[in-house]
């Protein structure tokens, strides 16, 4: 689908399955992977589609938590030079991206007849960037036609800087999950010396707090420019040490590595001899109406001119617009993830002047559960087997919702699909929170 109506305009390409939930007659929603440059159909096959081909299985199969249960779904692989998109990247900035995103979206409107449709928008990781600046671009546009956007939802989102996210909070990481590092004692305390040394330690006290003690200064290392400062990849080095199938989406996974019909099930590319990535297959090409190319779940080139993104953090920038403006704002995070750290996130969030406060003012410790029903599985899924009860915390405050799920990494909806399944309920104004204790509204006699 092309970007604008211009000749030979940039095109995105797109995956829409409608929904036979008549709650969803007149909504739509878009999912985004991040990257930047990584596929949208990683989370179409892997995450939250109708069908499900994940690591180490033998076919697909029927995803029982697709969203697409809930609502109509379209994935897009966007920017320009994402996937089977068509172009040259020309975009510097998130404000490009979401030019661009905006111009693709009207063309869907219009092909689709969806005029006035609600609009939601979700995704993960970088999306983190792009999410929120679509968001403020559609309520910017002040176009409902088009344009309808209602609330949104990022899981284990890009939302500050890398330091943040990243090396600020590894010493309180690894003493929480040591267990399953299983990191020596003379590493972990060269961590912490480390995270004192430059000042992540004292940072993380000092303003992980709750309420804020007011705004937040730039981070130390905030370019991480000082490379002695980098206690992330040390920590990310030991761990495949120890665990030489370290994954920094799910630390928790073991040898071996399983194959993924995409190519990427972890840390790293693994493509077995002899193996094809499914979406280079030529028959599944032309089957699903894609232009003939050399497909990466994650592209090896720029989406960006130069590989920069100009645009600052959104949590430092749109982001806190955007809760004003939307019905509601959901940010996920799996506590597994190692790729981007949950007390990053909440760093990110207590930094954030929304509605009248900055950040939130009751601890994590005293946050309420967040509870997924109870459900009938059966032999034919075993699969897509999913947990229940309570799966992890939230807090709801002046319209921002944090949430926590215990067990997931970094892709929520594919680590814990009936977690994420009841968050989108949530975002969909289906249920009135995340505590609910009740069946999922699409199962009322097969879950309680």
């Amino acid at each position: 689908m092309p970007i604008s109506n211009a000749t030979n305009a940039s095109e995105l390409y797109f995956w829409f399955f409608p929904s036979s939930n008549p709650a969803a007659s007149n909504e739509i929603l878009i999912w985004l992977n991040g990257g930047p440059g990584c596929s949208s159909l990683e989370g179409l096959l892997q995450e939250n589609g109708p069908f499900l081909w994940q690591y180490g299985t033998y076919k697909p199969v029927p995803n029982p938590w697709t969203w697409v249960n809930l609502t109509n779904v379209v994935w897009v692989e966007q920017p320009v030079g994402t996937g089977f998109t068509q172009g040259t990247p020309t975009a510097t900035s998130e404000t490009d991206v979401a030019a661009q995103f905006l111009g693709f979206f009207k063309n869907f409107v219009d092909t689709f007849a969806m005029q006035g449709y609600t609009v939601y928008i979700a995704g993960e990781s970088y999306a983190g960037f792009y999410v929120p600046y679509i968001a403020d671009a559609m309520f910017n546009a002040n176009d409902t036609e088009y344009y309808n956007i209602s609330s949104i939802m990022i899981y284990d989102p890009s939302l500050s800087y890398d330091v943040v996210q990243e090396q600020i909070p590894t010493a309180a990481f690894v003493d929480f999950w040591a267990p399953s590092l299983d990191l020596n004692s003379s590493f972990v305390e060269h961590i912490h010396n480390v995270s004192n040394a430059c000042g992540y330690s004292g940072f993380l006290n000092e303003y992980l707090a709750f309420p804020p003690k007011g705004p937040l200064p730039t981070p130390p290392n905030s370019d991480l420019s000082d490379e002695s400062c980098l206690p992330w990849q040390e920590v990310f080095t030991a761990a495949s040490l120890v665990n030489p199938c370290f994954d920094v989406y799910q630390i928790e996974t073991t040898c071996p590595v399983l194959w993924d019909v995409l190519g990427f099930p972890g840390s790293f590319d693994y493509v077995p001899d002899g193996a094809d990535i499914y979406f280079n297959r030529t028959d599944v090409q032309q089957a699903i109406h894609a232009p003939p190319t050399q497909w990466l779940e994650c592209t090896n080139g720029n989406v960006f001119v130069n590989g920069t993104d100009n645009s600052p953090p959104s949590a430092l920038s749109v982001l806190p617009g955007v809760i004003e403006r939307a019905d509601r704002v959901i940010i996920g995070h799996g506590l597994l993830d190692f790729i981007l750290l949950y007390n990053g996130t909440l760093i990110a969030v207590q930094n954030m002047t929304f509605n009248g406060g900055q950040g939130f003012s009751v601890p994590p410790s005293q946050w309420a559960d967040f509870y997924v029903p109870y459900h009938v599985e059966y032999d034919n899924q075993l699969g897509t087997l999913a947990g229940a009860g309570i799966m992890g915390n939230y807090h709801t405050e002046r319209g921002l919702t944090v949430v926590t799920v215990d067990l997931s990494g970094h892709m929520v909806p594919q680590y814990a699909p009936s977690a994420a399944y009841r968050q989108l309920e949530f975002l969909l104004g289906r249920i009135p929170s995340l505590g609910t204790v009740g069946p999922f509204t699409t199962m009322p006699d097969e879950s309680y």
